[in-house]
Formats: C-alpha cells, sequence, structure tokens
C-alpha cells in the first residue's frame, strides 16, 4: 500500500518510503520543541478522516486535540472561508470590521445571558491570559486561584496555572507570582467517600482551607477553572462543583472564569460544558473547535465587567481576523442547523454504553466518563496503579487499525475520545469496534 522512494526530497539521504522521507525534512527544519502524538505524516483530511502522504485513511477520533468537531474541509464552513478570502483579510485594531462584529454577536449568542461581550485572539492560551488580566483589572487584586491538574496553555501566564504535567514547566520559573493551586474533585482517584456520599472537595472545602491558611479571599482576583478537566484526563466533577465555586466567588466579590477552551463548542451537548450545571461564570474562554481549525479564541463577559478593560490596555494584532471569524461563523451556524448537540449527545451514549460493556472483561478501563461526545478511559494495572503503558499499547493498535485515539490524564493512563460531530452511525461503529479489540485483545499489561 505504501509508496517507496530511494532519498528523501531534496535531502539526497536515502530512506524507505515517502513518509519517513518528510520525516526526515522535519527534523532538519522543525522545532523539535514540538511534542507529537503519532509519527503520521498527512497530506490531506476529508470528513471524519486524515489521509496521509502513502494514502493511507485514518479515522480521526482526535480531532487535531477538539479542534475539527465537524471533520475536515466541511463545505458550508470552507466556502465561508472561500468567500471571505475573496474579499478582505486583516485590519487590526486599525478600524473595526464587519465580519468581527458579525463574529462577536454570534459568539454570545451561544452563551447564557449576561454574557455579551467579546474579544478574540488567536488560541486557548491567549485567551486566558487576556481573562487573568481582566480579573486583576477589573478587581485590583493579585491572587488567581487555579486547580490541580488543570491546563490552560504553554505562554508564561496560562503556563502559571497549568499543573497537569511538571513537564511543561520544567526550567521556566519564575512564573507568574499570585498563583495558588487547590485540588480539583477527581473523585475517581483522589477522594475517599463513598459513592453516594458528597465530595467535600466539590464543596469546597479545600478552597476554604487555602483562604484561611494561605491567601485572603479579599485578594484573590479570579478563580480560573475547566468544568470538565481536559489534559488532566477528562474528569467530570461531581454535580454542584461549579454551583459551590459560584457561590464562593459571589461571597468574597471573585471573578469566576470557565475555561472551556476544549469543553466549548458543542463537544459534550451543550455550547459549553457548564450549561449542563446551569451555572454562569463572569468570564468564559473559548477557542478550537470555534474556527473548525482556523486560528481564532474568543473571551466572553458581561457588559459591565468588560467595560472595566480600559481600551489600548489589552490588544492583539491579529485577533478577530476576517478569516477567522467567517470560519467561526459558520461553524456555529451549522451546529445549530444540523442539530449537531443532539449528535454529540448521541455519540457520547453509544462510546460509554460500549465501554461499560469492556469494563467487565480483562483489560478494560478502570473508569469511563464524559459528557457527549467527550469521553475519557482510564485504565489501571493488576496493582490498582496509573497503567500508561497499556494506553500506549491500545493507541498504537488503533493506529494500526487506521483509528487515531489520543491519551491524556496527569499519569498518562486516560484514553480520551473526542470525535467529529458530524461522524456517521458507520463510523461510529467503525471506530468502536477498533478500539474494543484494541482495548480488550491484551489484557492488563504486566
Amino acid at each position: 500500500m505504501a509508496n517507496t522512494a530511494s532519498s528523501s526530497p531534496d535531502s539526497g539521504v536515502a530512506t524507505d518510503t515517502v513518509a519517513e522521507s518528510w520525516r526526515v525534512r522535519d527534523r532538519r527544519a522543525v522545532s523539535g520543541a514540538y511534542s507529537r502524538y503519532t509519527d503520521l505524516v498527512i497530506q490531506d483530511g476529508e470528513g471524519s478522516f486524515l489521509i496521509d502522504v502513502e494514502g493511507r485513511r485514518y479515522l480521526d477520533f482526535g480531532c487535531g486535540i477538539a479542534v475539527t468537531a465537524l471533520g475536515y474541509r466541511h463545505p458550508d464552513v470552507t466556502r465561508a472561508i472561500h468567500q471571505q478570502v475573496d474579499g478582505y483579510w486583516h485590519t487590526s485594531v486599525v478600524t473595526q470590521h464587519v465580519r468581527l462584529t458579525e463574529a462577536a454577536e454570534k459568539v454570545a449568542s451561544i452563551c447564557p445571558d449576561p454574557l455579551d461581550q467579546v474579544f478574540f485572539a488567536n488560541s486557548g492560551a491567549e485567551v486566558v491570559e487576556g481573562a487573568l488580566k481582566l480579573a486583576r483589572q477589573a478587581t485590583h487584586r493579585p491572587g488567581i486561584v487555579a486547580f490541580t491538574g488543570g491546563f490552560h496553555g504553554r505562554t508564561f501566564g496560562a503556563l502559571s496555572v497549568t499543573t497537569s504535567k511538571v513537564h511543561y514547566r520544567e526550567h521556566y520559573s519564575p512564573l507568574l507570582p499570585g498563583v495558588y493551586t487547590t485540588p480539583y474533585p477527581y473523585c475517581f482517584r483522589n477522594c475517599g467517600h463513598g459513592p453516594d456520599e458528597p465530595c467535600p472537595v466539590a464543596m469546597g472545602a479545600e478552597l476554604e482551607k487555602l483562604f484561611k491558611h494561605v491567601v485572603p479571599a479579599d485578594e484573590v482576583a479570579a478563580i480560573l477553572v475547566e468544568p470538565i478537566q481536559g489534559e488532566g484526563g477528562y474528569i467530570v466533577p461531581p454535580p454542584g462543583f461549579l454551583a459551590t465555586l459560584r457561590q464562593i466567588c459571589d461571597r468574597h466579590g471573585i471573578v469566576l472564569i470557565f475555561d472551556e477552551v476544549q469543553t466549548g463548542v458543542g463537544h459534550t451537548g451543550r455550547w459549553l460544558a457548564s450549561d449542563h450545571e446551569g451555572v454562569v461564570p463572569d468570564v468564559v474562554t473559548l477557542a478550537k473547535a470555534l474556527g473548525s481549525g482556523l486560528p481564532i479564541g474568543a473571551i466572553v463577559a458581561r457588559h459591565d465587567l468588560m467595560n472595566k478593560w480600559p481600551a489600548g490596555t489589552h490588544g492583539s494584532t491579529f485577533g478577530g481576523n476576517a478569516i477567522a471569524c467567517a470560519a467561526a461563523i459558520a461553524t456555529i451556524e451549522v451546529i445549530q442547523r444540523d442539530g449537531l448537540l443532539q449528535r454529540a449527545t448521541e455519540i457520547g451514549d453509544k462510546i460509554v454504553s460500549r465501554a461499560h460493556a469492556w469494563q467487565q472483561q480483562v483489560g478494560g478501563p478502570a473508569d469511563v466518563r464524559g459528557r457527549g461526545a467527550m469521553v475519557g478511559l482510564e485504565f489501571m494495572d493488576s496493582a490498582g496503579l496509573p497503567d500508561a503503558e497499556r494506553v500506549d499499547a491500545i493507541r498504537a493498535a488503533c493506529l494500526q487499525s487506521g483509528l487515531l485515539v489520543l491519551g491524556c490524564g496527569i499519569d498518562d493512563n486516560v484514553i480520551r475520545l473526542i470525535p467529529p460531530l458530524t461522524l456517521s452511525d458507520s463510523e461510529v461503529e467503525q471506530g468502536l469496534q477498533i478500539l474494543e479489540q484494541a482495548v480488550l485483545q491484551g489484557g492488563t499489561s504486566a
């Protein structure tokens, strides 16, 4: 099936395949700071599939880490991008432009009242940085509270509130001052309460200890939280956790920021993961799926809060780029028109139902969790310890059979599934058959 090549393009180095020739060029030209999940070399994408340079198709259940929620080259998004390319591309802050205004209205429309004003940037990390600046500017307080296991980006401010892996922070200190971390309610791994008992962490016990012993609540500008932890392991907190955070923030005048960069724009079956709990933050950050692959991020906040951000105290040269805005408008319209929030729920129900059956067999996941088409499968070994080797083996077996799945978790022992919302029933079944075989064929690792 693979095409062969006697040498890599423009390199004169003997290789065995077309893909390897590109890998050689990549190692020479591209920074090694990029850490890639696979060694696939992709030349095209179509619908739910990626296509490599040797013509092999891979059903993608990772979506470029939660970005391509409409699959690849969705015709409506492609059409919107082409139409905008034939017009203007960029004005920056030199002028207003109509596509930015339209995009802001569209993004605000999928957020709960009273979140009604939008600031656009280019990525998740950028909008997290901006949200933290907004909170400090609005409150004139220095403190920021984040949660252990959270991932918010890799720029300095975003990295300062990221604790999913120490590797991300290693050798970058000192980071942003005034940041405090507190436990996330990761009940499967960290809590000692019974299944029917309330979780003290979710009820705010650890936050109150933080305010009592480490930082006064009246010195805290913001509490930043993922309504479902992404990189940390697709951890769904107990019901009531977000409401508790809302109550604590209201009591102490703290800005509540929901980082919905990975969870937002439909993956969970609602526009925002926090919609499931009916809790409204002061600020929400969006990115990833918002532009169907084009770089765009959004900070959405109440009008009165945004008004505390003086003109010129924050900005972005490329934020609100007209082409990215056109893609965001089209993405939201497709999800609305085609009922893809409901489709996310349907896809997730199929995955979870199948995965629960695997739990009863040797080698199955120890925990199955998620909302909508955002599902995590956590694997533990026979001693009850995180089994990262098992996850590596599952991912490799899936890839060999043409299915791309990703890992995550603080110990790399979670398979994360976040497929396109446009998957057909036959594609769902195809992916689950491959994943089932990979999960069950090898049992537990030694």
